[in-house]
């Protein structure tokens, strides 16, 4: 199995010759790109479904409208959620029309009985189990009491049959053309996720050496933006796993998901220590804008140990030279804040920056070290 430094080395080789800048664009168009096949599928099934909709027998065959329906619900972005969604507006669909034919044991619909019927199918709705299902519960109820108030048990048998028909023409297609299988979804938003905190750490390091305040503030805006940036990346290696269930593609793709998901959280890790990086020296600059938080003789030191640790994280390799420079920055840092330490030269920000960068290495050698 490969450890998780292998494949941030691996992404790494993928990505290069791509700026920093460009990551999260092409990581927003490998999602567009999932985007298009699924509309391309749902249209397919969509007009199979039409097409075979007036040949299903018996009175079915008079309700053919519902047929594209079904095969609209049930195209998911995986066949795993394709099947779900599919199944659980089945079980709304069946559990309102059932309401409905209880409602009309009570006589013909009249207002008082129809707003009742679509009141309890709204308060079954809430049952957590029927997922996709719930909004089809009280609507089925409605259509039924409705639309097909002049033979409700005709009608009831022709909407679920349809429906049906619909859900397993979806199924079929999302199966067979162009299986979804979000392994590149993955791949390119963890390396996209890397590379942005080494931009930050960058950008931050590259601040301290500027003349005081800093003239540019672009990377005291992404606090948020990182911690975004990383639930964004965690659906996407999460859609890659469930993409695998009932996928035959999946075979052939012999792709690691546990060593992204050991990759992914040690990505978090980071995230939370440059986010928290981010915020503690932009308090410091921006609170005493004309007074450097950081003592003349240090600067230096932190803004190359900013600078290396960025090197460290975009290359993520615990025995590569990088990382040894990072490790060795951070620890000549140490020592000279500890000699520069007084009252007229306080090192808080300092310190603090200090060791979230030790937790940054140190979350970059405990993942080498993981098998």
């Amino acid at each position: 199995m490969p450890s998780t430094g292998n494949l941030f080395r691996r992404t790494g080789q993928l990505l290069r010759g791509t700026s920093l800048t460009a990551l999260p664009t092409r990581f927003a168009g490998v999602l567009r790109y999932t985007r298009v096949q699924l509309a391309i599928k749902a249209a397919l099934a969509v007009a199979i479904a039409w097409t075979v909709a007036p040949f299903v027998p018996g009175v079915a065959a008079q309700y053919p409208y519902y047929a594209p329906l079904g095969a609209l619900v049930s195209m998911y972005p995986t066949i795993s959620g394709s099947v779900k969604a599919g199944l659980q507006t089945l079980a709304g669909l069946v559990a309102g029309i059932g309401l409905a034919l209880a409602g009309l044991l009570l006589g013909s619909p009249t207002t008082w009985t129809i707003a009742l019927v679509v009141g309890f199918g709204v308060l079954l709705a809430g049952i957590p189990k029927l997922g996709a299902g719930r909004d089809y519960l009280p609507m089925a109820a409605l259509f039924v009491l409705v639309v097909g108030i002049d033979d409700p048990d005709g009608y009831s048998l022709g909407y679920t049959v349809q429906m049906l028909v619909g859900v397993v023409v979806g199924l079929t297609i999302n199966a067979v053309v162009f299986p979804p299988l979000h392994l590149s979804g993955a791949v390119d938003g963890l390396a996209s996720l890397r590379l942005s905190l080494a931009r930050q750490l960058k950008d931050m390091g590259q601040a301290i050496s500027e003349s005081w305040p800093p003239k540019h503030e672009d990377w005291s805006n992404r606090r948020t933006e990182l911690i975004s940036f990383s639930r964004e990346v965690r659906e996407s290696v999460q859609l890659a796993d469930s993409s695998r269930h009932g996928n035959l593609r999946s075979r052939r793709h012999n792709h690691d998901l546990d060593a992204d998901y050991r990759a992914l959280r040690a990505m978090e890790r980071v995230t939370l220590y440059v986010e928290d990086m981010t915020e503690v020296l932009a308090t410091a600059i921006w609170t005493s804008p004309k007074d450097m938080p950081v003592p003349d003789q240090l600067s230096e030191q932190l803004s190359e140990a900013m600078l290396a640790c960025g090197d460290a994280v975009e290359n993520w390799d615990a025995d590569s030279e990088e990382y040894s420079a990072a490790r060795d920055a951070v620890l000549k840092l140490q020592t000279d804040m500890n000699t520069a330490a007084s009252p007229d030269s306080p090192v808080d920000v300092t310190a603090s920056l200090a060791m979230s960068m030790r937790r940054v290495l140190r979350t970059i050698r405990t993942e080498e070290d993981q098998p």
